[in-house]
């Protein structure tokens, strides 16, 4: 049984171990150059004020390169699920060859026991490989900038990426037995397991353990070192402040400005100070923008959760996944073996 599998999945297994190779030979070259970067940024980096500049440049260098191979191996496992899971069984019943295995002597749970254990292991080990190169070339990178919360490098690093692909896969094969038709199996999978990483990091993720909260006093020093001030939908918003003692923090929710009574900054005061400040001559990201808005005596409230989560988080998602991955199967075998002929 598993010799018929193996020659049925040989053709999938020699893509990704070719893929395997090319991604690990790139990004140990990244690897090598993010560390030659940061023994500049470090050498560098003698007062506060070089030291600011040296951290610019260095995390300018890499930073999109880091984010676009951290969205590239999140759609590993979507395609491990569209392209590896969904056509698995969906194709077998589709073309009636089920029916030669089931009249020998192997079971119908056996049959596709063995199908996902060997598809969901290859797809966990591809994952997980990519995974483990990317964190190791990412490292001083991850260590300077401090951003291992943000969506995309979260899902992409350690071991959340091997929940991801052992649940994409199992999907992937549980849709292509309830549908029975690979390409429809295919784009179903495609579409709400990609559904499924927008949804989960942004809607979940952050209530998974309670956040801690604070009130953070807005100066204008405190404003300068936001990300961004305003949003398109308008209002009061300003977004990636910082904790402090705790610069690294996830923040998982800023309110908007408040004033001293609690009362969020309206609209036309913030648009002023946005569009029209006064002219003092202010240094930093937002200048006179940002001493206008501390004349206010402003704040935010936010729910953060402290660096010394990050691993907590990546284990409790991890099992999350793999226990949905595991409900799937149960499901599947339970699905075989009643409703499928």
């Amino acid at each position: 049984m598993m010799w018929l599998n193996w020659r049925q999945f040989r053709v999938q297994a020699l893509v990704g171990v070719g893929a395997l190779a090319f991604v690990t030979a790139y990004l140990v070259h990244l690897g090598a150059d993010i560390r030659d970067g940061h023994e500049v940024y470090r050498a560098h980096c003698q007062s506060a004020a070089e030291c600011a500049r040296a951290r610019s440049r260095f995390l300018s260098a890499h930073k999109d390169t880091l984010l676009l191979l951290a969205a590239g191996l999140g759609l590993i496992p979507a395609v491990i699920g569209t392209f590896w899971g969904a056509p698995l069984i969906a194709r077998e019943l589709e073309n009636g060859t089920h029916r030669l295995v089931w009249n020998q002597s192997v079971t119908r749970p056996r049959w596709l026991l063995t199908k996902v254990l060997l598809v969901g292991l290859a797809a966990i080990f591809l994952t997980g490989a990519s995974a483990a190169l990317l964190t190791w070339a990412a490292h001083p990178f991850d260590e300077v900038s401090g951003s291992q919360f943000s969506t995309f490098e979260f899902g992409a690093r350690n071991i959340v990426p091997i929940g991801y692909a052992a649940l994409a896969c199992t999907f992937g094969t549980v849709v292509g037995l309830l549908l029975r038709r690979t390409l429809p199996a295919m784009a179903v999978t495609l579409v709400v397991f990609l559904a499924f990483q927008f949804f989960f990091p942004t809607m979940v993720r952050p209530g998974l353990m309670p956040a801690d909260k604070a009130t953070l006093p807005m100066s204008a020093q405190a404003i300068n070192e936001a990300r961004s001030l305003g949003s398109i939908a308008g209002g009061s918003v300003i977004e990636g402040v910082r904790i402090p003692g705790a610069p690294d923090a996830w923040i998982a929710e800023t309110s908007p400005l408040r004033t001293a009574d609690g009362k969020t900054l309206d609209g036309t005061t913030f648009n002023d100070c946005i569009d029209s400040p006064p002219r003092t001559g202010a240094g930093g990201t937002f200048g006179d923008a940002a001493v206008c808005l501390a004349t206010y005596d402003l704040h935010v409230d936010v729910r953060y959760h402290p660096r010394n989560r990050y691993w907590a988080f990546q284990w409790l998602e991890t099992a999350i996944y793999l226990t949905l991955s595991a409900i799937l199967t149960g499901f599947g075998l339970w699905r075989i073996r009643r409703r499928v002929s």
